[in-house]
């Protein structure tokens, strides 16, 4: 049977507000992808949602990219979506390129949570399953109405935003 398998690390596009303690933290769930789903037309579409990590992309280890590797190489599916923080995006799909060949991966993400600020986080996941339905096998980005092999795209951190290398 094919699927797509969305597995979600954390990151800012999943980020809450406790108001307990006044901070923006990463839970461990996939809340922010199923409402984006269940109101998108792809819920006809199968996919398999995963959960692993659920930290910061600042804060990774290599222990966690490893598992990130490992989450991918057992999946039988070859189209994998990757939620995954921004600001390490393009460390982690270098890490996993070297070692996923057989696969079609997508990184996305979001610069805003989703819980805030809905659209980036829609459009950068709406835009990755659009294209993942008919892509080669290869790792790339999609955020900011872009999707590049990973290694064309990079984070301009004085701009804000992702762009074409």
């Amino acid at each position: 049977m094919k699927f797509i398998e969305i597995i979600n690390t954390g990151g800012t596009f999943n980020k809450r507000y406790n108001p307990l303690s006044g901070e923006l933290e990463v839970p461990n769930d996939y809340k922010a992808v199923e409402e984006i789903l269940e109101k998108s037309l792809f819920v006809n579409q199968d996919i398999k949602l995963t959960q692993i990590i659920s930290k910061d992309s600042l804060e990774f280890t290599k222990e966690d990219r490893e598992l990130l590797l490992e989450t991918i190489q057992n999946s039988k599916s070859d189209k994998i979506i990757i939620i995954h923080g921004t600001d390490t995006m393009n460390k982690s799909a270098k890490f996993i390129a070297k070692k996923v060949k057989s696969k079609s991966i997508i990184f996305t993400g979001a610069m805003k949570p989703f819980e805030i600020e809905k659209i980036e986080a829609v459009t950068n996941l709406m835009l990755g399953l659009g294209f993942i339905q008919n892509s080669k096998k290869g790792i790339y980005i999609s955020i900011h109405g872009i999707i590049k092999k990973y290694d064309k795209i990079r984070k301009n951190y004085k701009k804000g935003i992702f762009c074409v290398r």
